[in-house]
């Protein structure tokens, strides 16, 4: 904080001293110990008997007395613990690179570097970051990092010796370029072998490479073309459509992200007229043998680029064995991939390239070597005085590595691989290094060895207590370090000293000593005695033996419990695990949750354990190493290993495959295999490049699909099936639609796909006739109408003809039906239906398929034909019924017949009367009057009396709100003309329920209802004013079921009672308070008359100004005219200036005449032809320049006179 606060970094080399210094601020450490000595004279001064006092003089067991010197291990060579990888990159994203170093010792180790083998200090360079006791340094990404590049090593010594690290190589990349350079076409004929070279600059692996065009489409690769592991583009015979100018290498460093491109390379290629055969010969690799070296683990690439038309294929060996089981093809067969090769790989290859006119073939050499691996490393040891020390190291590798001794970090020069040290002595304890290294790699180790001699030290515990459970075993440890080796001896004191021995007793090299089915005699003290040349040493342990005290029952009911996996350290503070009174419950299982589970149920001298087998269900895993065999030209054999089933047996796999031609990347299924089944035999289609891919299904349900298989083409061939659901449809008469389902692209079996559409008369003997087709639609022309045709469609592409075809019938077009049903007959069923019969139309008139028959019957009115309507009965039938008709009405009705064409004509029209029937319901029923004996009824006929009304029936009945229902009373109304009705006789203040129908000689339609309540007296509605004088209105109507009450004050408080006209008490039907809302401003007198005034003035102010508009607006030749009015043509006197004259069809002088009129000549005072010997001009705007003349100066004058004149007058 105190470097922040000052500007200050870690960079500028600063010591803490002079920055606490700048600040005045005191050591933290200081200020501590300040605080303890502080606190500690507190304590110093209390009295002896204080707590505090006596906890500051106690001492505890094994803890060294305030004062005594801090006790310390034996001295340590310095050994290496943490160091960087042996390579480091210096990726440019990164903000820094630690090149560390960590080692341990005693005393503690001092740290240098060297780089390049020379000394190098990080501490002289102020850039780098450096840690107090530590060897490590940190370079910052802040500048040119070249400078730090070498191969570092670190030096870790102390007074014994000196412990090294591997060597550290500081890598820092450069960014990878394409060079500029300007490129010629490839000119090369067609049918000739050419090759693009990609040549990618050096760059951190891995190397990926990508042939594209400048907008970024990849460069479709197949068995003709294809990319070399070095990048390089190899066409096997060039073809027209290889002509581009847009060939671009992508070179991408992934690891460093970084994507070049090369310089785009022109492609042209000369036509030919026929491209000549040619045998196969190898463009990569170059020679007939190469050898091939690899290190074990890594992958096994070899590859084979041939040329030649037909464009060869490639197929590989492995001589004397076969290829290994786990080797794969890709590049369409042109590379061999055998992964994470082993020696057994190493061997001779082949790959041969052939097609019919020869072959050429290449023989790979391949050897698998391996980088050094430890045979015996060499171990640190602690050797006495004067014994021999042997140190052996050996390594294994291919080729053999060397091996290199140092001692210290210098050199030793050592004939084998084993230093032995005769009669060793303190002086040659140190650190010694091997190192071995062959071409692919360097190992190395640091062998502390320590020369000494000492007493025994026991680095267990004195005073130990064990418990035990009596019947089981228990372990008492005594770890001793001395030189030379300890002899270990255990005592027991029980009423003597006496050494442990017996069957039940095993002391350990390491010291412990182990008792089987201890005893309650073996509680007791144990000593352990350690003793050699150089002294003894002893600690006392206690063991007490106590009764068991758990039984086997349900484990986990106990408090103290623990829950452990058999694979995995269960954690049970984590998310998913949760233990609730000896439950343990696992949340989000995964496969990883699979396995035994034991409950560890203890106390502190005993335990028991429960275990459970938990098995996790799952959906299958991916298959894995797919492998295609036995290739034909159309089929192959699917191979691949079944992923683990997680416990649920896979039922079936399914096989999925995906083509790059028609729909790439879309994945279909092809079959499904049983899943105890671990191949497949696929059939498939010619001309299609396939992948394929598997995936399992069990009772969990289907698993991921497995990695797809390298591309497999199969060859072209002839078409396997001919187009199906075939359809003839028909449209026009003399026309036949043939329509057919097309092959999918994949069926094509290879390119040219066409379609022979053949078709003959099927009640003719006549040839077949026949047409090529593209499409999948044929329309023959010219045919005769509706007649049966056999048609029969074939496939053929490049390679031949599909299989023989099914010949399938159908018709030519349709026409409409050319005759009409005969001998047509009505049958009245009642008033609204009728039974139509007919004959039916012979097939031969029917032109087409018979669709069915249609009745349209039409309903005569007085005035003209009704409305008709069709009904439609579908086959072949010979009567229907027809429902829904009026009843007493007339009718006309015909029958047709239709086809798929249309209707055809209609039959003569047969005329029929339906019979009278009930009348519909009356559409108006209502009460218009209620007194208190009598109601006023009043309806409407019904709209279709559906006959001859005879008159109406009546009906009401008393319905109180009681349960009881009075008796129905009915009226009949003879007279049809009737359409009132008054009840006399009724109760007062009762209600009633009337019903009415109308009636013919059939009898009554339907009832239309309405209810009633007879009263007293018309109420009448009073009112209290606000003086508390009450008013009385007049009678009300009650018919109405409102009454508006007008009069009253604004914001005045009214009572309104409704009571009846024989009002005779203060009892009244309905009582209520209201408010009449208060007025304001908008509502007085005065209001209302000032903005009337005011409307009035501005209505007049517009009307004078409309008039002064029409006089001429802003003619100045009008305003003249106006003042030069003529006598003679004044249409009024000056006297009514301004007044409207009594002839409303007369304009007001000076407007202008509407334009529906014509102008006559008398109308205007003034003309041009006045002034038509003046020299008068026009202005722009119409209006004349000059004075007038003549007549014109005595208008002047008379014009005066008549404007004063008109300024006295008042408005």
């Amino acid at each position: 904080m105190l470097r922040f606060s000052l500007g200050v970094t870690r960079l500028d080399r600063i010591r803490n001293k002079h920055i606490r210094g700048t600040a005045h601020v005191a050591c933290v450490s200081n200020k501590v110990r300040e605080a303890r000595l502080r606190w500690f004279g507190h304590v110093q001064r209390r009295h002896s008997e204080c707590i505090g006092r006596r906890m500051l003089e106690m001492e505890l067991p094994d803890r060294r007395a305030r004062g005594r010197p801090r006790r310390r291990y034996m001295d340590q060579l310095p050994t290496i613990t943490v160091q960087s990888p042996s390579s480091l990159i210096a990726f440019p994203f990164d903000e820094s690179f630690p090149v560390t170093c960590e080692a341990k010792g005693n005393p503690e180790p001092e740290f240098r570097w060297t780089k390049n083998g020379q000394e190098f200090d990080p501490f002289l360079d102020p850039r780098l970051m450096k840690e107090e006791n530590s060897g490590t340094f940190v370079i910052p990404n802040n500048g040119n990092l070249t400078e730090y590049q070498g191969t570092y090593r670190c030096y870790a010594s102390n007074k014994l010796g000196t412990a090294i690290s591997k060597e550290i190589e500081f890598i820092v990349p450069h960014v990878p370029k394409f060079p500029k350079e300007t490129l010629e076409p490839v000119v090369v004929e067609e049918g000739q072998p050419f090759t693009l070279k990609c040549n990618p600059p050096k760059g951190i692996p891995p190397l990926q490479i990508y042939w594209m065009t400048i907008s970024l489409q990849h460069i479709e690769q197949d068995e003709r073309v294809s990319m070399g592991l070095n990048g390089d583009l190899h066409f096997s015979h060039a073809v027209e459509r290889d002509s581009r100018r847009d060939y671009c290498c992508f070179a991408a460093f992934p690891r460093i992200r970084t994507i070049v491109q090369k310089t785009a390379m022109s492609v042209i290629v000369k036509t030919t007229n026929a491209i000549l055969d040619r045998r196969p010969s190898l463009l990569t690799p170059s020679g007939v043998r190469s050898e091939t070296k690899l290190v074990k683990g890594e992958d096994l690439k070899l590859e084979c680029v041939a040329e030649g038309f037909p464009t060869p294929q490639v197929d590989w060996v492995k001589m004397g064995h076969q290829l290994p089981a786990k080797a794969k093809l890709e590049n369409h067969g042109k590379l061999l991939i055998v992964p994470r090769a082993e020696q057994e790989d190493s061997g001779k290859y082949m790959c041969k390239a052939k097609n019919p006119l020869g072959e050429a073939v290449h023989y790979f050499t391949v050897t698998v070597e391996e980088p050094p691996e430890w045979e015996s490393e060499p171990q640190s040891q602690l050797s006495m005085i004067g014994s021999d020390v042997h140190i052996k190291c050996s390594a294994s590798g291919s080729p053999q590595p060397t091996i290199t001794w140092m001692v210290n970090g210098l050199p030793l020069r050592v004939f084998g691989d084993t230093i032995v040290l005769h009669n060793a002595q303190a002086p040659n304890s140190a650190v010694y290094q091997c190192e071995a290294s062959n071409i692919h790699g360097t190992l190395l180790s640091n062998a502390n060895i320590m020369i000494m001699n000492l007493p025994p030290m026991i680095l267990t515990k004195e005073g130990e207590d064990y418990s035990a459970v009596e019947g089981k075993g228990v372990m008492m440890h005594c770890s001793v370090f001395s030189s030379p080796p300890s002899s270990i001896t255990w005592y027991v004191q029980k009423d003597s000293t006496e050494s442990v021995e017996g069957p039940r007793f095993t002391v350990h090299d390491n010291g412990t000593l182990e008792i089987y089915r201890v005893e309650k005699d073996d509680t007791g003290q144990y000593t352990c005695l350690a003793k050699n040349t150089e002294g003894t040493s002893a600690i006392d342990s206690m063991l007490y033996v106590k009764g068991k005290l758990l039984k086997k029952r349900s484990v986990c009911s106990v408090k103290t419990f623990q829950f452990r996996h058999s694979t995995f350290s269960l954690h049970l503070s984590a998310n998913r695990y949760f233990v609730e009174d000896g439950i343990l419950q696992i949340i989000n299982v995964s496969h990883r949750d699979q396995g035994v589970y034991t409950c560890v149920a203890r106390t502190p001298v005993d335990q028991d354990v429960a275990s459970a087998l938990l098995m996790v269900l799952d959906v299958p895993d991916a298959p894995e190493n797919l492998v295609l065999s036995d290739h034909k030209s159309r089929s192959v054999k699917l191979k691949w290993i079944p992923g683990d089933d997680h416990n649920s047996s896979t039922t079936e796999f399914v096989v999925e495959y995906e083509e790059n031609q028609w729909e790439p990347g879309n994945w279909k299924e092809l079959l499904r295999v049983p899943g105890n089944h671990n191949s497949a035999v696929l059939k498939l289609h010619g001309h299609v490049d396939y992948r394929f891919r598997v995936s399992g299904v069990n009772t969990v349900g289907r698993g991921p699909s497995s990695e797809p298989t390298e591309r497999y083409k199969t060859p072209p061939a002839a078409p396997d099936k001919n187009p199906e659901n075939i359809k003839i449809e028909a449209h026009l008469p003399h026309e036949m639609d043939i329509n057919w389902e097309p092959l999918l692209p994949i069926e094509h079996n290879g390119p040219g796909l066409e379609y022979k559409v053949s078709y003959k008369r099927q009640d003719m003997e006549e040839d077949w006739k026949e047409h090529m087709v593209k499409r999948h639609s044929f329309v023959v022309k010219n045919t005769p109408t509706f007649v049966p045709y056999e048609i029969k469609i074939q496939t053929r592409n490049h390679q031949g003809w599909g299989p023989e075809p099914k010949v399938v019938t159908g018709y030519s077009g349709e026409d409409f039906p050319s005759s009409a049903p005969d001998d047509v007959a009505v049958e009245v069923m009642n008033s609204s239906v009728v039974k139509v019969s007919w004959t039916r139309v012979h097939k031969d008139k029917l032109n087409g398929h018979l669709g069915g028959y249609r009745v349209i019957p039409q309903k005569q009115t007085f005035k003209s034909h009704g409305d008709k309507h069709t009904l439609t009965f579908p086959g072949d039938r010979n009567h229907a019924t027809v429902p829904g008709l009026t009843p007493f009405s007339e009718y006309s009705l015909i029958v047709m017949t239709f086809n798929g064409r249309g209707n055809g004509p209609g039959s003569h029209p047969v005329n029929f009367k339906t019979p009278e029937g009930v009348p519909e319901k009356n559409p108006v029923f209502r009460v218009t009057d209620v007194q208190k004996h009598t109601v006023s009824l009043a309806w409407a006929p019904p709209v279709e009396p559906n006959g001859i009304l005879t008159g109406y029936l009546l009906e009401y009945q008393l319905i109180n709100d009681t349960d009881e229902v009075g008796p129905s009373q009915t009226v009949d109304i003879s007279n049809p003309d009737t359409t009132k009705w008054i009840l006399r006789n009724l109760e007062p203040m009762s209600r009633y329920k009337f019903n009415l129908r109308s009636c013919t000689t059939v009898g009554c339609g339907p009832v239309v209802s309405e209810e009633s309540e007879s009263t007293l007296m018309p109420p009448f509605i009073r009112k209290m004013s606000s003086e508390g004088h009450w008013k009385i209105s007049e009678a009300l109507n009650t018919s109405k079921t409102f009454h508006i009450i007008d009069g009253l004050e604004p914001g005045t408080e009214y009572t309104v009672r409704l009571v009846p006209n024989n009002w005779v008490d203060n009892s009244s039907i309905f009582e209520d308070v209201i408010m009449t809302k208060s007025t304001g401003i908008s509502t007085q007198g005065w209001f209302i008359g000032l903005m009337c005034a005011i409307a009035l003035l501005t209505l007049i102010v517009l009307i004078a100004c409309f008039v002064n508009r029409n006089k001429g607006g802003k003619y100045s030749v009008k305003e003249k005219e106006d003042l030069h009015p003529d006598v003679e043509s004044q249409g009024m006197n000056d006297d009514t200036f301004c007044e409207y004259s009594d002839n409303d069809e007369k304009p007001l002088k000076g407007s202008q005449q509407s334009l529906s009129r014509e102008i006559k000549a008398g109308d205007s005072g003034d003309s041009l032809v006045d002034y038509g010997d003046e020299d008068a001009q026009f202005n722009e705007d119409g209006s004349f320049i000059g004075e007038y003349a003549g007549r014109k100066e005595k208008r002047e004058k008379r014009a005066s006179a008549e404007i004063k004149a008109t300024i006295q007058t008042p408005a």
